[in-house]
């Protein structure tokens, strides 16, 4: 027995040094092996059709869903039908809900001929409209705003599909005597961005998205505070952790760029040390932790004329300071603290959902490459200068590694490649489809008949991206595993962008170029 015992020992100490030698070997010599980035942006505009709550239409793409949701707000007399879960469960929280909008029309902004060159434009404003039609009806009056339909709580303890629920639908919203900066601050954002989306396809709908957002602004900044302390029920999913002013300059930013309006401009500038703007040097970039977007965004105005104004010149080049102390720790080129890597080379902020990390670094990534190639600046890190190839092939890295250039040789795009997630935690998906299969599924039931098997889930979730591997680059595809296999609406509402991107350079032939052409 003690020999076998000591074979065993011995035949795992070969296993791991093998395995550490073959991700050393992948560290040093990345793949060379191509994508389909076309192919994957459609997979991940397709996703946020599994996500839709409420009446789904007759161009809905993901069949195996059907009608959800269809009293959200009843008790509370108020229409909330509609808008997205956001990730494996089948509760709608505001705050990540809104960041997904307001990186999916951000990506529109930087990238909508890429995407529509790809045949996705349309696509892509559905997306978003189905986000900003619901927060349209969530924003009952200046100063309310529904934040949450039903609760982590009850939804937990069952495993349904959403066209069955049984659990509370309970709704939640802030106001005058309960503030949510916060979550008013980032659907302003989201609302503003998408006015600029929709601002010539259609300009009234767009009109009507910058009323709303300007009066959420308003609201948000007169009335302050956190809105997990006015929905206390969020705390245990989507607390407020680096609290409410990174939302509320955020949000006046992008007032700002929806408007033009100097008030806006004149809020991000004067409270910019107050409210951390120019303070905090943040390296994670998430639907709780605005800055690094915010800082990237107003270094970003340093290019034009008017912003060169020895005042505001000033405060955004503090701005600039601090974008460039995130894309450095991305870069692994700061010497106070960089993001950590696993020998793989992905990215690793934390075990909880880290791709959601890695899609949010890689777009702002490859936003900054494109402003440092037309401002025709490098970006300056304590370990030298780099240029915008050198920006744009570490996002590019990072995109690849998602698509399978990975150690465990698997895409985590959840329908994308011939290895993905077969078992992901994800209510809908791991129960049969509604249209297969229109008998009741119970609470205890779905957990009984469904989660606890074996086999691969029924319904393909196309385009989700999932929470991804541990620090050793490890991944283990079970259900029950939800720090790896949840997938989150904010996941792939970043990588969007960045697919449309790449997909663009790579029908113009730039990966020919060497100094892009290897992941």
């Amino acid at each position: 027995m003690e020999k076998k015992r000591q074979h065993l020992s011995q035949n795992k100490f070969l296993l791991h040094w093998c395995s550490t030698l073959l991700l050393s070997f992948l560290a040093i010599f990345p793949s060379t092996q191509s994508f389909n980035y076309g192919e994957a942006l459609s997979k991940s505009l397709l996703y946020f059709e599994s996500q839709r709550s409420g009446h789904l239409p007759h161009s809905q793409r993901a069949t195996w869903r059907h009608h959800s949701g269809l009293t959200d707000g009843l008790e509370q007399g108020v229409d909330l039908v509609g808008g997205y879960y956001d990730a494996g469960d089948n509760v709608k929280f505001g705050l990540p809900m809104a960041f997904t909008i307001t990186m999916l029309s951000w990506g529109v902004i930087e990238y909508g001929d890429e995407i529509a060159g790809a045949g996705e434009y349309a696509h892509a404003l559905e997306a978003i409209k189905w986000g900003t039609d619901y927060f349209i009806k969530a924003h009952t009056h200046p100063n309310v705003l529904w934040a949450e339909v039903g609760d982590g709580d009850t939804d937990h303890y069952c495993w349904q599909r959403p066209e069955d629920m049984t659990t509370s639908r309970q709704a939640y919203r802030v106001d005058e005597k309960n503030p949510g900066s916060d979550v008013a601050g980032e659907t302003a954002a989201a609302m503003a961005a998408a006015s600029i989306v929709f601002r010539k396809t259609n300009p009234h709908y767009s009109h009507l998205l910058l009323h709303h957002a300007q009066q959420l602004f308003e609201f948000g900044d007169r009335y302050r505070g956190t809105y997990d302390e006015s929905v206390r029920v969020v705390k245990g999913y989507y607390p407020s952790v680096s609290g409410f002013k990174d939302e509320l300059l955020w949000a006046a930013l992008w007032l700002y760029k929806a408007t033009d309006k100097e008030v806006y401009l004149r809020y991000v500038l004067e409270k910019a040390n107050e409210f951390g703007g120019i303070t905090w040097a943040i390296s994670e970039f998430s639907w709780d932790v605005k800055f690094a977007g915010l800082q990237t965004i107003a270094s970003m105005l340093l290019v034009e004329e008017k912003h060169r104004k020895s005042e505001t010149k000033l405060v955004l080049e503090q701005y600039r300071s601090k974008a460039d102390y995130y894309l450095c720790a991305c870069l692994n080129k700061s010497n106070a603290s960089n993001v950590q890597r696993t020998p793989g080379g992905l990215l690793y902020v934390r075990q909880w959902n880290n791709m959601q990390y890695v899609s949010n670094a890689a777009f702002l990534l490859t936003v900054y490459s494109d402003h440092l190639r037309s401002s025709n600046r490098q970006l300056r890190c304590d370990r030298g200068e780099f240029g915008p190839e050198e920006v744009l092939k570490f996002a590019k890295s990072q995109v690849d590694y998602i698509l399978g250039a990975n150690p465990m040789a698997t895409s985590y795009l959840v329908g994308y490649g011939s290895r993905y997630p077969q078992r992901m935690h994800h209510r809908g998906g791991s129960i049969e489809s509604y249209r297969r299969n229109k008998g009741f599924i119970g609470c205890t039931q779905g957990y009984d008949s469904w989660f606890h098997r074996k086999e691969p889930n029924p319904n393909v979730v196309v385009g989700a991206l999932v929470g991804g591997p541990d620090q050793m680059d490890e991944f283990s595809d079970d259900r029950k595993n939800f720090m790896q296999t949840e997938a989150c609406t904010y996941n792939t509402a970043s990588l969007v962008g960045v697919l449309a991107k790449l997909h663009g350079l790579e029908e113009d032939g730039v990966f020919d170029n060497p100094l892009l052409a290897s992941s």
